[in-house]
């Protein structure tokens, strides 16, 4: 084998002293099989000397930026081209690098091998241990040049300048809205998919952004090491605890364009302007009703299914908000606190009140847009609004209903079928709640108790009657 020179000139910064070393091996070349071959070893030291002298011979053709090596430039080449090599079995997520994937699939495994040496604190990825040691030290080595505003991390105030330039040129084809960065974009797609890519490890619960996955598990945990100060109230997040010392300080930082209102989050503002603006771009995908958050949409998708997760302790009523079970609460408890100055009849909540003073004035207020039926209370106009939208219609009589269960429920009408039997009596009901009712006729239970004689009920409908006796007494 023959060695000769390479020819290649290094030039570029003031080498250092491994540079010098790389170098003296770099003034040859080695001829392998009498071609002009060159070894691996040499291969590995031309690219090593690139490194040190800052060179980056590897051009991409559509964004024009350069690289070191031809591994770097290959794994860039996937942003523009989108390829994804390995993906995730479980929600699809593609990487350009298998240890990314193998990263990645510690969110699913529940895996943290990384712990905080000062908190404890445990994570999935060596990174955000290392931006999370930045909590402890409180540098913030990132300023930016417009409002001096200084961040741990150089991502962060990358985000945080586009506040400044307003820059959106990512536009969601759904509902319009803009956005600086594309991840970005494709998060906020996951709101109108449905898609929750992000699954808990421990109850499979499953969610849109992974931020809201992080959130979640400090209720498995219980882990909160952000501590308030000045009422030591603990948080999981130490954005959270950022949040809370508003209420202390009484600063609202985020500030209504239209109406001035302050808020304490910036979230929060973003749901208000809403109301403004009158967006709705959360739509239902049965009755095509819109919403303007998320959570009132997941709440009204209750209607079609059927589900009522807020069940009440006395007489076990279910119901699709919590709100709703509040304010039935009032039956059993016999709180009426708003007084009618006409008639002095007491109700429970204020919103009942004022419907109630129709039946004085004669007002109908509520009006149907489809018909023009004018109606005294605003759940009158709601059920008969049903006989124009409600998507589920009876083949026997034509009646329409908001969901596939009270359509079944109202087939037993026509059928006669009487699926729940009693175990005492052997009587027989169309509606499992029929038969709950039934049932406290035999157990002696009176949940529902008169606020004027005390008399208790076993039905919420003979409470009712029953008051009627009161009344006529007046």
């Amino acid at each position: 084998m023959e060695m000769e020179p390479c020819g290649e000139d290094s030039r570029g910064p003031e080498p250092d002293r491994n540079l010098n070393s790389l170098c003296s091996f770099q003034q040859s070349k080695m001829k392998v099989h009498k071609r002009g071959k060159r070894s691996k070893l040499c291969s590995k030291l031309t690219a090593q000397i690139r490194v040190y002298a800052g060179e980056r011979p590897f051009g991409c053709n559509v964004c024009g930026k350069r690289f070191k090596n031809k591994t770097h430039i290959r794994l860039h080449m996937m942003i523009h081209t989108g390829k994804r090599e390995y993906c995730c079995d479980l929600c699809g997520k593609g990487f350009k690098e298998k240890h990314c994937l193998q990263v990645h699939m510690r969110l699913h495994t529940g895996e943290r091998p990384f712990a905080c040496d000062d908190c404890g604190r445990r994570f999935h990825a060596k990174t955000n241990l290392k931006t999370h040691m930045k909590v402890h030290s409180e540098e913030k080595p990132f300023s930016c040049d417009v409002c001096s505003t200084r961040f741990k991390r150089k991502e962060t105030l990358k985000k945080h300048t586009m506040i400044h330039t307003a820059e959106k040129t990512f536009f969601c084809s759904i509902c319009g809205k803009g956005f600086s960065l594309q991840k970005s974009l494709r998060t906020h797609m996951c709101l109108h998919t449905g898609e929750k890519p992000f699954v808990c490890s421990v109850c499979s619960k499953g969610f849109a952004l992974q931020e809201n996955l992080k959130r979640h598990m400090s209720s498995h945990t219980g882990e909160k090491p952000f501590i308030c100060g000045v009422c030591s109230k603990g948080f999981s997040l130490r954005q959270n605890l950022k949040s809370h010392m508003h209420v202390h300080t009484g600063e609202k930082p985020f500030i209504c364009s239209f109406c001035s209102k302050g808020f304490y989050r910036h979230g929060d503002l973003r749901r208000h302007m809403s109301v403004h603006t009158g967006e709705k771009a959360f739509i239902c995908s049965i009755c095509s009703k819109g919403f303007s958050q998320q959570i009132h949409l997941k709440n009204h998708m209750r209607v079609h299914t059927g589900e009522t997760p807020f069940v009440c302790s006395v007489c076990s009523k279910g119901f699709s908000l919590q709100e709703n079970l509040k304010r039935h609460m009032h039956v059993h408890t016999g709180e009426k606190q708003f007084i009618c100055d006409i008639c002095s009849k007491g109700f429970s909540q204020q919103g009942t009140l004022k419907r109630h003073m129709s039946v004085h004035t004669g007002e109908k207020q509520f009006t149907c847009s489809v018909c023009g039926k004018g109606f005294s209370k605003q759940n009158y106009l709601k059920s008969h609004m049903e006989v124009h939208t409600a998507p589920f219609s009876c083949n026997e009589c034509s009646k329409r209903f908001v969901n596939e269960i009270q359509l079944e429920r109202h087939g037993r009408v026509h059928t006669e079928e009487r699926p729940y039997g009693c175990d005492i009596c052997k009587s027989r009901f169309n509606q499992k709640g029929q038969l709950q009712n039934h049932m406290r006729v035999h157990s002696g239970e009176k949940p529902f108790v008169c606020d004027v004689c005390r008399k208790g009920f076993s039905q919420h409908g003979n409470l009712k009657r029953h008051m009627s006796v009161h009344e006529g007494c007046k």
